[in-house]
């Protein structure tokens, strides 16, 4: 069955709806603005989060900044991307037995006081691959076959093939098994109060108003600089800026439109980032209509991408051609859909799709009108959508923006959707498991595109060690993709941050996804 709520699904999407956003609204009772205010000033550092969350919970949802906050992982990413150790002081890969082995630090200890082991590491892998988990990141570990404790510190992970972005997946966060152990990971309380081995550890939450963490004292790392963090729920985009300028948060992403009106305020640094996140239109294959290749390559040349980049993002990002471009992986020579509106009207033509008498196309009594569904509270998304919608009527289709909460999206019954994601690390993140057809049902292949090179190609790629096959598998994948367009691919999509000129240690880049990779080095950070 497919999946129903995809609150943190779509990466690259909103700060913190990457998150499982609850879509709580922001409270705008005075008495609860002074407290958080009050706090904001005691806990130095106030994020503006653009949504609150409904659970936090490494091993069941991704793409949320607050996981790295208060998780680690058996690795993390440095600086230039590079997989480096974290709770694992080193690690061994034995080819011939497709064994790795990990040694773990002996100082780590549980926000509760009680040691990571190995335990731990076992727990957290078998956790996320069972489906009754139904963790949207089960994807990225089906070639893990076993995980074994040798001792407390040293763990083996069997694998049934090769998966070199495995050591990238194993920066997820650990959860501790002495909590979880025989109780409903889904429904568990541990969800609203989690326990990690992360710089910072939970302390309070106010729904729809703020999550307040506190310096982990224990942090294996070192404690960090900046003794309080909150991240504040601020779901209007202006209402961040205005804040952020007012001094009641000194943190937030800010949206294109936004970002002119800090040009001479002294007091905030802007932060603008290249990222690996895309937007295009995704189109469902389970309606008719777009099983024709030629409807959606006519959709792809009839948007004016760089008309889209220069005016919704307000010049913030670049046009978009594959899911790959970004990395070391990416292809050129490819087909990219220059805006052609031309083409596009005959393309359609040749599909048979007529112009009717009220203007909109048809064919056999159908009307070539679908819905273009966005999230609630992503104004940059649902801006692209109407520019899109805007060229698709100028070819005589018909495409209707829809919003709709995060939570309420279902999507075995949308049409089409404005979707976000992003390959910022091994490329097969968020390939193998967005496109290959076998994760159409459970998976997050939510629009169940399916096409048989395409999986070979993304399989291959995923299961060899050979660095100059798999850009080779990469390069054709690329390539197949184009042919067969699941998306009119349209722009990716640069992160743009102020922040407060007194913090001090932010390091100029964003690791991951545009919403939860900027806090990557928090625990560095100083306010003067």
């Amino acid at each position: 069955m497919i999946k129903k709520t995809v609150l943190s699904i779509l990466s690259a999407v909103l700060i913190g709806t990457m998150a499982i956003g609850c879509g709580a609204k922001t409270s705008t009772n005075s008495k609860n603005d002074s407290k958080v205010a009050s706090e904001s000033k005691e806990k130095k550092l106030v994020y503006g989060s653009a949504t609150d969350y409904a659970r936090i919970n490494p091993a069941l949802d991704e793409h949320a900044e607050i996981h790295k906050i208060i998780f680690s992982g058996l690795t993390k990413h440095d600086e230039n991307s590079k997989v480096i150790p974290d709770l694992a002081e080193k690690w061994t890969y034995d080819e011939k037995n497709m064994v790795y082995t990990f040694n773990l630090k002996k100082d780590v200890k549980w926000h509760d006081g009680k040691d990571f082991t190995a335990e731990d590491v076992k727990f957290t892998i078998e956790t996320i691959k069972d489906p009754k988990s139904n963790s949207e990141i089960s994807a990225n570990y089906e070639e893990i076959k076993k995980v074994e404790v040798v001792d407390p510190h040293t763990v083996k992970i069997y694998m049934d093939k090769p998966c070199v972005a495995v050591l990238d997946y194993l920066s997820v966060g650990m959860i501790p098994k002495h909590l979880l152990e025989g109780k409903d990971i889904n429904k568990d309380a541990f969800n609203q109060n989690p326990v990690g081995t992360g710089p910072y550890k939970f302390d309070k939450w106010e729904t729809g108003q703020y999550i307040s963490l506190k310096a982990n004292e224990n942090y294996y790392n070192g404690q960090p600089k900046i003794k309080n963090v909150i991240f504040k729920i601020v779901e209007d985009e202006k209402a961040r800026a205005l804040q952020l300028k007012s001094g009641e948060i000194n943190l937030a992403q800010l949206e294109p439109h936004d970002v002119e009106t800090f040009k001479d305020q002294k007091n905030i640094k802007l932060y603008k980032e290249k990222t690996a996140d895309y937007r295009g239109v995704m189109f469902n294959f389970r309606n008719p209509m777009f099983k024709d290749v030629k409807v959606r390559q006519a959709l792809s040349y009839a948007v004016d991408k760089q008309k889209v980049v220069d005016e919704v993002l307000k010049g913030m990002g670049q046009v978009a051609y594959s899911p790959l471009q970004m990395g070391n992986y990416k292809n050129d020579n490819v087909e990219k859909y220059q805006y052609d509106k031309e083409k596009a009207k005959k393309l359609l033509d040749e599909a048979g799709w007529k112009v009717g008498k009220d203007g909109v196309r048809e064919k056999d009594g159908k009307k070539l009108s679908f819905k273009i569904t966005c999230f609630e509270g992503d104004p940059v998304r649902t801006n692209i959508a109407n520019a899109a919608a805007q060229y698709y009527k100028d070819i005589n289709v018909e495409a209707k923006v829809d919003v709709q909460p995060a939570g309420s999206i279902q999507w075995d019954k949308l049409e089409g959707s404005l979707i976000g994601w992003g390959s910022p690390f091994d490329p097969d993140d968020h390939t193998y498991k967005v496109f290959h057809s076998s994760q159409a049902e459970n998976g997050v292949n939510l629009n169940a595109y399916s096409n048989k090179k395409v999986d070979e190609l993304l399989l291959n790629a995923r299961t060899t060690q050979d660095d100059n096959k798999r850009k080779e598998y990469y390069k054709e994948f690329q390539k197949e993709f184009a042919i067969d367009p699941p998306y009119a691919m349209i722009a990716y999509i640069d992160a743009v941050y102020g922040a407060d000129n007194k913090i001090k240690g932010i390091k100029d880049t964003v690791l991951g996804h545009h919403g939860v990779g900027f806090l990557w080095n928090i625990e560095e950070w100083d306010i003067e």
